[in-house]
C-alpha cells in the first residue's frame, strides 16, 4: 500500500515505528578512544594559535567529568586531544565556539545529554577510510538529533621535536587511519616503522612530552603549533582527495525547511525475506528521492535470526540495520509520505535528524 498525500505527518526527527519493535609504546597520556574513529585534521582558514606548553592544554574531558562546568558560551565536545581534526570540524561548524575535548565518542555524547556540552561534532565517513561504525552505532544508543554537517579537508604533516630531521626518523606515529592515507609517502621518505595511537593530535602531544628523537607525528599544523613541533613535511598523504564528513548533534531537533537543500538521515530494519531491502527503497525511487548513502549494520539487540531454508538444521543469518542518508526535508509532505510507506512494513524506524547540507568548500 502506498501513502497517499493525506497521509498523517510524521514528526521531523527522533520518531520511531515499526511493525515490531578497540599501542605498542607505553602512553603517559589518555588516548584510549575507539581504534574506529577517525582522526582527521585540518586548519583550512581556522586562526592557528601561539606554541603552548602542552601541559596548559585542556586534558580530554573523561566520564568522571561530565558534572562538571565547562565555562560560558556554545561548548563544543569533539573526540581526542586540542589540535586534533575534529577540533577544526567543531570551529568551522561553530566559529566562535568554546572547545571541550573528549576522551571517547561515547563521552562526546554524554556531554551533550548532561549539558556539559550544548553541541557535539563527531565524524560520521572519511572519502579514503570509509565509515566510523563506531559513531553509527552510538548514534542509536544515545538520543541525540544530527543538526547539521560539516566536511573537512585532511592535510597531513610529519612533525618532530625541534633539530630532528626526516632522516634521523626511524618511525612514524598516528592514528591507523592516518598511518594508512600516508603509508606511500612516509615509505618514500624511508621511514619504515609504524606505532598506532587513538589520535592524532595525542601522537604529536606524546612526541613532544617524551622529547622522541627517533619518531615524527602525523597530525595537523595546528597540532604542531600547540605543541611545539616542527613540521618537516606538509601535505604527506597519498591522496589529495582526503575529506571526513562530520556530524552536529544536538539534545533537540530543528525545524526542517524546504528553501535550502536538506538531508534527512533515518535507521531502520526489515523482516527477512525476498525483496523486502528493494522493497524499502522503492518508497524513496517511485518519489524521486535521491539516497545519498547507505550503511547496514548488524543488529546488536538481535544478531542472528533463524531461517529455515529446507536443510537438515537450521541456518543463522545476522540481522541487519540499515542506515540511509536521503536528499530531502521532513518538511516536505514527498518525504513524509515515504516514511510513512516505510514504516508500514518496516519492523523498526527512527529518524535521526533532517538538517541542512553542507553545500561549502570542504
Amino acid at each position: 500500500m502506498v501513502a497517499t498525500a493525506s497521509s498523517p505527518p510524521i514528526p521531523p526527527t527522533g520518531w520511531e515505528g515499526g511493525a515490531r519493535r578497540q599501542p605498542p609504546r607505553t602512553l603517559s597520556m589518555p588516548l584510549r578512544a575507539s581504534r574506529r574513529s577517525i582522526s582527521a585534521s585540518a586548519t583550512g582558514d581556522l586562526p592557528v594559535p601561539a606554541a603552548r606548553d602542552p601541559i596548559s592544554l585542556p586534558r580530554p574531558l573523561t566520564t568522571a567529568d561530565l558534572m562538571e562546568p565547562t565555562g560560558d558560551g556554545l561548548k563544543v565536545a569533539y573526540q581526542g586531544c586540542p589540535g586534533a581534526y575534529s577540533e577544526a570540524a567543531a570551529r568551522k561548524a561553530y566559529p566562535s565556539c568554546h572547545t571541550v575535548p573528549c576522551e571517547y565518542f561515547e563521552t562526546a555524547f554524554q556531554a551533550v545529554e548532561g549539558c556539559v556540552a550544548d553541541r557535539a561534532v563527531l565524524p560520521l565517513e572519511n572519502s579514503l577510510g570509509g565509515s566510523i561504525h563506531r559513531n553509527y552505532d552510538l548514534l542509536l544508543r544515545h538520543r541525540l538529533h544530527i543538526v547539521g554537517e560539516v566536511r573537512l579537508a585532511v592535510h597531513h604533516c610529519l612533525l618532530a621535536n625541534p633539530g630532528v630531521k626526516i632522516q634521523n626518523l626511524r618511525s612514524a606515529m598516528s592514528h591507523p587511519q592516518a598511518l594508512a592515507q600516508c603509508e606511500q609517502t612516509l615509505t618514500k621518505l624511508g621511514i619504515e616503522h609504524r606505532e598506532a595511537v587513538d589520535d592524532t593530535a595525542g601522537a604529536a602531544k606524546l612526541i613532544a612530552e617524551q622529547k622522541l628523537q627517533d619518531t615524527g607525528a602525523v597530525a595537523s599544523s595546528l597540532a604542531a603549533e600547540l605543541y611545539g613541533l616542527n613540521i618537516l613535511a606538509e601535505n604527506i598523504q597519498d591522496d589529495t582527495d582526503n575529506v571526513t564528513r562530520f556530524m552536529m548533534l544536538a539534545r533537540e531537533p530543528i525545524i526542517p525547511r524546504t528553501d535550502k537543500p536538506f538531508k534527512t538521515s533515518i535507521v531502520f530494519s526489515l523482516e527477512e525475506g525476498p525483496g523486502q531491502l528493494f522493497k524499502a527503497l522503492a518508497v524513496f525511487a517511485l518519489r524521486k528521492i535521491n539516497l545519498t548513502k547507505m550503511e547496514s549494520r548488524p543488529h546488536k539487540k538481535r544478531p542472528l535470526r533463524v531461517a529455515d531454508d529446507n536443510c537438515s538444521a537450521p541456518l543463522k543469518h545476522f540481522d541487519y540495520l540499515f542506515y540511509v542518508d536521503i536528499e530531502a526535508s521532513m518538511a516536505d509532505p514527498n518525504a513524509q509520505n515515504a516514511l510513512g510507506n516505510l514504516k508500514e512494513f518496516a519492523t523498526f524506524l527512527r529518524v535521526l535528524g533532517s538538517y541542512p547540507t553542507d553545500v561549502s568548500e570542504a
